[in-house]
């Protein structure tokens, strides 16, 4: 059977464009960008979520726009600074997690390294080295201190040499989450700004909703390998389903109120 690649995606002549000596040594010197597309998408969905939660249970309250507004807004600034407070303590958690290990490693290398030889023999007899070629790699692993500690971060422990800036990580988060979280109050927002009430603001800023939720997928179809109508209706199934619980919850809220 003939695999083909898919057809997405950079161009063969690109792709050969790319992989020239001169290429991968200018791509490999520029060193590994972390990626807060995670940070991005989680803030953004979470955020469209909690303020439609609260749109969809003052509104069916029967409370007026102003109240909508003040709350969805309130929502916005405290949830956008939890999330951004919860995403930087746990990408500084990892970040302490991998220095603590980097930390036992060279200690370990230090006191015991016949033991660490033996794990690196064995991580790569694992991956069917074997023989001459086996202890050829693990005399050029050990033979460099540093290079020895990141083989054993990764190759042992199933760490990542680096990742996200946690800070940088909060940031994305909280600015994914007050951009894209402001969308279900616009209607709102357009009513109060204008002096003219919105007809049907409710519709209107569901519907603004799932519009959100799709052009937060389809946008991250750039960065995946996915079509971005594909990746579109997926956010757009997902964030739906979860607005449309917000909503149940906000209409029981409002009978009780009621």
């Amino acid at each position: 059977m003939t695999l083909t690649p898919p057809h997405d995606g950079p161009t063969l002549e690109s792709l050969k464009a790319g992989h020239t000596p001169a290429a991968i040594a200018a791509r490999l010197d520029r060193g590994r960008e972390p990626s807060y597309l995670r940070d991005f998408v989680y803030g953004a969905i979470d955020g469209t979520i909690t303020t439609f939660a609260v749109v969809s249970g003052v509104a069916g309250a029967g409370l007026s726009a102003n109240v909508i507004l003040i709350l969805g807004v309130a929502n916005l600034l405290a949830d956008g600074f939890s999330m951004a407070a919860s995403n930087f303590l746990g990408t500084r958690a990892e970040e302490q997690q991998r220095e603590k290990t980097r930390r036992m490693e060279e200690r370990h290398i230090a006191e015991v390294p016949d033991g660490e030889r033996e794990e690196v023999r064995q991580v790569f007899a694992r991956q069917g080295f074997e023989g001459e070629q086996l202890e050829h790699i693990v005399d050029v692993i050990t033979a460099d201190r540093e290079r020895w500690v990141e083989t054993m971060i990764k190759e042992e422990h199933g760490l990542p040499l680096a990742g996200p800036a946690p800070l940088r990580a909060a940031l994305a988060t909280l600015l994914a989450f007050i951009l894209i979280g402001a969308v279900p109050l616009l209607p709102f927002l357009f009513g109060i700004v204008t002096g003219r009430a919105v007809s049907g603001a409710f519709v209107w800023s569901t519907a603004l909703t799932l519009v959100a939720f799709f052009a937060v997928g389809a946008a991250k179809s750039r960065f995946v390998q996915q079509r971005w109508v594909t990746a579109g209706l997926e956010t757009l199934a997902i964030g739906g389903l979860a607005a449309a619980i917000a909503y149940v919850c906000g209409v029981i809220l409002g009978s009780i109120v009621e």
